[in-house]
């Protein structure tokens, strides 16, 4: 099957591996761009733990002042694993979701303990520093990165996709999908997707994209990827 991926190389490339070593083609268009932001100097020894919604948020966090053996909170597997390769030795995944993520927090973590130290992207889909506060934590969100939307995308790729469209693709976010949905209306190719099967985290990711003609769309879970393969 022809795969289109659709997240910035480095966060896909052993998926990419994976793919192609079961014989499938495999495209990449990154539909964002990531830029880092400057924040204020983070006093780490204030923090009983720090929390995490995403890989970037730890790829553009100085963490040489930190003490890898802080708890660690991870919104899913892709972030754990990053956080471990930093050196963080106490984690605890959500499996991909934020909601699991603050009852994690709640379950695994006292009130009573020192305050929370939040790092995310400036947009969030989810007030999880809010939600946490109205359950009494004392909780710092840093925001260390921005996401924006790619404009620009090679001719010659358009014209291949088009020639010939994937059988699935997989869209990661709100944003991803509002990026795809631009990409897709600027280059006029709304009527080619009759074949291709989408694959969306969350019903509010795949909203975005429903007044496209797709053959079927599935939701699933960061890390369940190969799985849906032998769904299709």
């Amino acid at each position: 099957m022809h795969i289109l991926l659709t997240r910035q190389l480095e966060d896909c490339s052993e998926m990419i591996l994976k793919f192609k070593s079961l014989g499938h083609q495999v495209s990449l268009l990154p539909l964002l761009s990531v830029e880092r932001l400057n924040y204020d100097e983070i006093n780490f020894f204030d923090y009983g733990g720090i929390i995490f919604t995403s890989a970037n948020a730890i790829k553009y966090l100085e963490i040489n002042k930190i003490d890898k053996n802080i708890l660690c909170f991870c919104v899913g597997h892709i972030t754990e694993k990053k956080a471990r390769s930093v050196g963080f030795q106490r984690t605890i995944s959500a499996e991909g979701n934020v909601l699991n993520l603050k009852e994690l927090i709640l379950q695994n973590y006292e009130i009573k303990n020192k305050p929370l130290l939040y790092i995310s992207g400036e947009t969030i889909s989810f007030d999880l520093d809010k939600q946490l506060s109205n359950e009494g934590y004392n909780i710092k969100r840093v925001i260390n990165y921005r996401v924006s939307q790619n404009k620009k995308f090679n001719e010659n790729f358009v014209k291949d996709l088009i020639s010939n469209t994937p059988e699935i693709i997989y869209i990661y976010s709100k944003n991803s999908a509002s990026s795809f949905l631009n990409f897709i209306k600027i280059h006029q190719i709304e009527s080619i997707w009759m074949n291709t099967n989408l694959m969306c985290i969350g019903e509010k990711t795949s909203s975005i994209l429903n007044e496209i003609k797709w053959k079927k769309i599935f939701l699933f879970n960061p890390g369940e990827e190969e799985f849906l393969l032998y769904k299709i």
